[in-house]
């Protein structure tokens, strides 16, 4: 890249590569620590006599304080403090991967997952480690792969996981985990390098309170469908979230150091892509729901598969093999037809798979499961391709030194949409569900995957209008 920081030194091929391969395995380790909690929610619920909901928030949590932790450490780690800000990171996930491991009640199983998802949060800081050291062609390439790592590597853990909960009990699959993040320190310290000499980022504290409050906020009302059970809790949560925001927004445009550069997220480009994640997100999360829960629907029912743990498990195979191609390839389809070019075929491989999928169930054959893993494959392909693009979408224009900043901000709005979509699935299943019922029907099915077509649709205008071509 031309913006990439002068004060970097010069980089072989072989340790760029070397560099290029740590950064990935990293990620993908944070990424499958992460995702944890999705297939060991029933055996939480049942092996520490929790309710159901309560062993949700295994999964939730992570979510939660990743993106809250985001713009804090692209903040701490936007200059000279990148690699150690990285290693506690790191150490961190270390820590809350030994709470979940030991036997230990489970309110301490839920501040462990807390921790490990502050490793999600530090995902934009292997991100811009990989702007600022490695050669133009290269970074580009890395940092596409990162982005799509954490957003499909969800597939790689779930079969083995589930295998290993299976075989071996739930402390076991989350002693996984202590490994993975171990494994992903000791690389990190071995391979991360040294930051120039410079002065200490400032921070502003009490923006970076704010934002964590609101972003907690719009989480909850999003993400916890429970705090709407008494509407009124569920209105307050929201009105007070819409107030932290306010005052973050006022505190970030006085201060001289802020949090997040709002003045650079109001540029056209970047607002753009941010608007485009959010409602992109919506529809990818919503199909994706879909998918995975058809897959698991009781063999029972006049629909679905009643596929077990670990079958389910390795259904999100195709999803995250695909999704792992599609990252690999957008960076030279970048090269040939634009950023926004390649951003719209994605979103448009996404809503081939909700019209394939829609069409199996519209046909409802015997072999229809061989139809669902290919629109599970395709909705990766689709989603691993729109996630390799953002960063080159997100980027334009941005300083080198506000890289981690604006990446956290863009996970944080890919959060929000995914939580939004997560929850629309729900929602239109529940309406779904006829009264007195446990599943819903088919044509609630159907009609809950259209409903994913209009949000990936206007991501595409979003990108496409106002938009010109724009170096990666």
């Amino acid at each position: 890249m031309s913006d990439k920081t002068t004060d970097d030194a010069a980089i072989s091929e072989a340790g760029a590569s070397r560099l290029s391969i740590a950064l990935v395995c990293v990620a993908l380790v944070v990424a499958v620590i992460g995702s944890l909690g999705a297939p060991l929610i029933t055996p939480v619920a049942t092996g520490l006599h929790v309710s159901l909901n309560a062993a949700q928030w295994t999964l939730t949590v992570t979510l939660f304080s990743g993106a809250i932790a985001g713009p804090l450490l692209g903040r701490l780690g936007s200059g000279s403090l990148r690699r150690l800000v990285i290693l506690v990171c790191l150490a961190i996930v270390v820590i809350g991967g030994a709470l979940t491991t030991l036997p230990l009640p489970f309110p301490l199983l839920l501040i462990g997952r807390g921790l490990q998802g502050v490793g999600l949060g530090g995902v934009p800081l292997l991100m811009s480690v990989a702007r600022a050291h490695l050669p133009a062609e290269k970074s580009a390439s890395t940092i596409a792969t990162l982005s799509v790592v954490s957003t499909v590597g969800i597939g790689v853990g779930y079969p083995v996981i589930g295998l290993l909960d299976q075989l071996a009990g739930l402390r076991a699959a989350y002693g996984l985990g202590l490994v993975l993040s171990i494994a992903a320190l000791v690389i990190a310290w071995l391979v991360l390098p040294k930051e120039a000499p410079g002065p200490r980022p400032g921070i502003d504290w009490p923006g970076a309170l704010l934002l964590c409050l609101g972003t907690l906020g719009a989480l909850l009302v999003i993400a916890e469908p429970s705090t709407w059970n008494r509407p009124w809790v569920g209105a307050s949560i929201l009105v007070i979230t819409v107030v932290f925001l306010t005052a973050w927004a006022a505190v970030e445009l006085r201060t001289s150091v802020p949090l997040v550069n709002l003045r650079l997220l109001g540029q056209p480009a970047v607002l753009r892509a941010n608007l485009a994640m959010i409602v992109a997100g919506i529809g990818m999360y919503l199909l994706f729901s879909l998918l995975t829960r058809y897959l698991q629907t009781p063999s029972g029912a006049p629909y679905g598969f009643g596929l077990p743990g670990v079958a389910s498990g390795a259904a999100l195979i195709p999803f995250s093999a695909l999704g792992f191609v599609a990252g690999k390839a957008l960076p030279g389809l970048i090269a040939r037809i634009s950023n926004r070019w390649a951003y719209l075929v994605s979103a448009a491989a996404v809503m081939l798979a909700a019209a394939v999928f829609a069409a199996t169930l519209f046909a409802a054959t015997s072999g229809s499961l061989i139809a669902v893993l290919v629109a599970m494959a395709v909705l990766g392909l689709g989603v691993g391709g729109i996630s390799a693009a953002m960063p080159s979408l997100v980027l334009t224009g941005v300083p080198p030194a506000e890289t981690a900043s604006v990446l956290a901000i863009n996970q944080i709005v890919r959060s929000i949409g995914f939580s939004i979509g997560s929850a629309l699935a729900g929602l239109l299943l529940a309406t779904a569900t006829p009264a007195g019922g446990l599943l819903p029907t088919r044509q609630g099915y159907i009609t809950a995957t259209l409903w994913a077509l209009l949000p990936l649709g206007l991501s595409g205008l979003v990108i496409l209008i106002g938009g010109r071509r724009t170096p990666r």
